[in-house]
C-alpha cells in the first residue's frame, strides 16, 4: 500500500527507536547501498530486548547467510530494512525462483536482493526492550523452518 519510491519495514514493536529511520532513509538517498539492513548485534541491548536462545540463533543465521550470499551480515532477522521500490517489485518476481514460504520476509528480502546483485549493507540500530504487542515468533517452528531455508537455500 506504500506509495512512494522508497520502501521501510519497522516493526511495530518499538524496539527500535523511530529517530534512527533517518540514518537508514539518509543511507539509500545517498547511495550508499541498494538495501540497507538492520543490525541489532551491534551495539549493547538492553536487559530484556532479546533472549539469550534467539541471539545466538541471530549470529547463527548471519554466519551461514554471510557465507550463502558471499558478503558479510550481522543480523539477518532484524526487522528494520530499507529497499528502493523499483528493486523490490524485481524481489516479487523473483520469488518464483525462491518460492515465497519465508514466515517474516528477512530470508526472501535477502535472497532476492542478493539474486540481484544489490549492494547490500549493514546498518547498526539501537535495539530496546518490547513496548508494545507479543512477539508473533515461535522459536522452535519458525526456527526450523528458517535453518530448511538456510541448509537448503533455493537455486544452490
Amino acid at each position: 500500500m506504500a506509495t512512494g519510491d522508497i520502501l521501510t519495514i519497522y516493526d511495530a514493536d518499538m524496539t527500535v527507536p523511530a529517530e534512527e529511520m533517518r540514518k537508514f532513509y539518509d543511507a539509500i538517498v545517498e547511495n550508499k547501498a541498494d538495501f540497507i539492513n538492520g543490525s541489532r548485534l551491534v551495539y549493547p541491548m538492553e536487559r530484556d530486548s532479546m533472549r539469550v536462545l534467539n541471539y545466538f540463533g541471530n549470529k547463527f543465521f548471519s554466519l551461514a547467510f554471510s557465507y550463502i550470499l558471499g558478503q558479510h551480515l550481522k543480523d539477518t532477522l532484524c526487522g528494520t530494512k530499507v529497499i528502493w521500490r523499483t528493486d523490490y517489485n524485481k524481489v516479487i518476481k523473483g520469488r518464483a525462483f525462491f518460492g515465497d514460504f519465508d514466515p517474516f520476509g528477512d530470508f526472501d528480502l535477502l535472497f532476492g536482493a542478493a539474486k540481484l546483485n544489490l549492494k547490500i549493507i549493514d546498518l547498526p540500530i539501537h535495539y530496546k526492550e518490547r513496548i508494545y504487542g507479543t512477539t508473533n515468533i515461535s522459536r522452535w517452528k519458525h526456527g526450523w523452518l528458517l535453518l530448511k531455508m538456510t541448509v537448503l537455500p533455493p537455486g544452490r
